[in-house]
C-alpha cells in the first residue's frame, strides 16, 4: 500500500488524531478501548475471499463488525465476517436483478441500489428476506447506482439521469423525486452521479459525477447543486464510492486503483486534497466502508473478464 501525501501540515497531523477518535467513538467504542483492541484487530484478515463470479460492487459496515457486499450477477448480498474473512450468501437474490451501492440502517434493515432495473430494494440483514421494492423509474435508460442513509431516508443516485431519489426508511411514506438542478452537468451515455454521502453539517448531500469526475454539494430542499472547488488535484475522474468521516472525504477512483482523501471546508464549497491511497492489491476497487482503524474495499475487476469463474476479493487499508 502506498500513501502519498499533498501538503502535510500541522493540522493534517493534528486532524489524524482527531479521526481516530472520532472512528472510535461512531464505532460505539470508548478510545482507551480502541488502543487495547488494536493489537487484535491487527491479527485480522487485511484480504477476503468473494464468490467465483460474484461481481461485486457495493460494500456496507455498520455497528459490528461484518461486511456485506451486494452482486452485480444476480442481486445477492454476502456478508463477511471481519475477524475471520469467512462469509456466506445472506440473500440469494434472483435473475435478473442486480445489487451496486448499499447502506445497513441501524434497525439491521439493508438498502440496495438495483442498477439498470430502476429499482431500489430493502432487505432484512438478520433473515436475508426482501422487506420491499420500490420501482423509482423506468426498467430502461437509467442505472440506481449508489445510497446513502440520512434523517428520514435513503437517498439513491441515478447515473443516467439528474435526479436522485429519497426512500422512507420505515414502510410509510412516498419516494421523494429531486430533480438535480444549478452547476449539475448531465453528459448523455456515461455514468454520471454515482457515490453520494451526507455533508458535514447534515443538511445536504455530496454526489460525485463520475465523468468527468466532479464532486457538487446538493441542497436537500431544492436539489439545486453547487460544484465543490477542488485544490491539489483537477477532478476526480473515475470518482465511484464516498465515504465522509467528519470533514474528511475519501473518494474511491475506480479505474485509477486510488483512493483521494480531500479535506472539506465546513459547508463543502471547496475540497483540498491532503493525500492519496493506493494498493498493489486493488483492482478497479469500487466502494469503501470503514470499520474501526481499516477502510475496506471490493474489487469488482472491470478490466478482467466478468464471467462465472471470475475470483473476487475484498482487502483492507489502514484508515
Amino acid at each position: 500500500m502506498t500513501w502519498n501525501h499533498s501538503q502535510p501540515s500541522r493540522r493534517t497531523v493534528l486532524g489524524g488524531a482527531a479521526v481516530a477518535a472520532l472512528a472510535a467513538a461512531t464505532s460505539g467504542v470508548s478510545v482507551a478501548h480502541a488502543a487495547s483492541a488494536a493489537p487484535a484487530r491487527a491479527a485480522w484478515p487485511a484480504e477476503f475471499p468473494l464468490p467465483d463470479g460474484f461481481l461485486p460492487e457495493g460494500i456496507t459496515i455498520g455497528r459490528r463488525p461484518y461486511a456485506y457486499m451486494g452482486s452485480r450477477a444476480n442481486g445477492a448480498v454476502y456478508r463477511t465476517d471481519l475477524r475471520t474473512g469467512e462469509g456466506r450468501v445472506i440473500h440469494e437474490g434472483a435473475a435478473g436483478t442486480v445489487a451496486v451501492g448499499l447502506k445497513l440502517d441501524e434497525d439491521g434493515l439493508l438498502y440496495v441500489a438495483g442498477g439498470g432495473g430502476g429499482s431500489a430494494r430493502v432487505v432484512d440483514s438478520r433473515t436475508g428476506e426482501l422487506v420491499t421494492t420500490y420501482q423509482l423509474t423506468d426498467a430502461t435508460g437509467h442505472f440506481i447506482n449508489d445510497v446513502i442513509l440520512l434523517g428520514d431516508r435513503a437517498w439513491f443516485t441515478d447515473s443516467r439521469d439528474a435526479v436522485l431519489y429519497g426512500v422512507p426508511r420505515g414502510r410509510a411514506g412516498e419516494v421523494r423525486r429531486l430533480p438535480l438542478t444549478g452547476d449539475w452537468v448531465q453528459t448523455p451515455n456515461v455514468n454520471n452521479a454515482n457515490g453520494i454521502v451526507g455533508t458535514p453539517d447534515g443538511r445536504g448531500l455530496i454526489v460525485v459525477s463520475s465523468s468527468p469526475g466532479r464532486l457538487y454539494h446538493v441542497d436537500l430542499k431544492s436539489g439545486h447543486a453547487t460544484e465543490i472547488a477542488l485544490a491539489g488535484a483537477a477532478d476526480v475522474a473515475n470518482g465511484d464510492g464516498l465515504l465522509r468521516i467528519g470533514r474528511t472525504l475519501y473518494v474511491v477512483q475506480n479505474r485509477l486503483n486510488l483512493i483521494s482523501v480531500y479535506d472539506l471546508d465546513a459547508q463543502a464549497p471547496a475540497a483540498t486534497l491532503r493525500r492519496t491511497v493506493t494498493d498493489p492489491r486493488f483492482d478497479v476497487p469500487t466502494t469503501v466502508a470503514r470499520w474501526a482503524d481499516r477502510l475496506y474495499l471490493v474489487n469488482a475487476r472491470f478490466t478482467s473478464p466478468q464471467t462465472p469463474e471470475t475470483t473476487f476479493n475484498g482487502v483492507a487499508v489502514p484508515l
